[in-house]
Formats: C-alpha cells, structure tokens, sequence
C-alpha cells in the first residue's frame, strides 16, 4: 500500500485561506477578521493566565525545578510559562496549574 504525500497546494503566507477555499472575497475578508479576532483574545487570555503563574513563581522565589514540582509538570513546561509560549499551551492546561496553586480561575463573561 502506497500513501500518498504528494504537495499539491502551498498557501503563500499571509494569504486569505478562506479566498483559496473558495468563499466569496466579502466573506472570505469578514472570515479571517473574525479568525485573527478569536486568535487574539485567546492569545490575550494565555497571557493573563501565564502572567499570574509567574507571579506566583516569583513572589515564592521558587526555581522552575521547585515549580514544576508543585505544578506537576516538567521544568521546561514551567520556562514556557515563564517565557509567555502561548502556542504551547491550552487555556484548560493554564487553569488546571492554577487550581493547583490554589488559585482558581473564575470566568467572567461580558
């Protein structure tokens, strides 16, 4: 059995996937707006939830090692947090750590 790998298609960066998947150029702009929106308020939340975790790390004086021990993860998760890695993380990842601390997260919505 032959699987196939062959590249048929590459979208050049920066270019609307929504117009090379065919939408009308209206929709296919209303689309990616809506998709950049929603990529950076997730991306705003990640933050928020990793800039809290490092307060938290810093105000203990703990070293990663000492972190990731009680958030029970490996140092380098810790360094990512640290470093604000969004892409590295998901939101459910950052609020579990947080519980773990004792730091609940509480949902707002508005």
């Amino acid at each position: 059995m032959r699987i196939d790998t062959e590249i048929r298609h590459v979208t050049k960066p920066g270019a609307n996937l929504f117009v090379e998947l065919g939408f009308e150029p209206d929709e296919a702009e209303r689309l990616l707006a809506a998709s950049r929106k929603q990529i950076n308020d997730t991306q705003m939340l990640k933050r928020q939830l990793m800039e809290e975790l490092s307060i938290w790390i810093a105000e203990h004086h703990l070293k990663q090692a000492e972190a990731a021990e009680i958030l029970m993860v490996s140092r380098p998760r810790v360094s990512d947090v640290v470093n604000k890695k969004t892409a590295k993380f998901t939101i459910d990842t950052l609020v579990e750590m947080l519980s773990r601390i004792g730091k609940p997260v509480k949902l707002a919505v508005s």
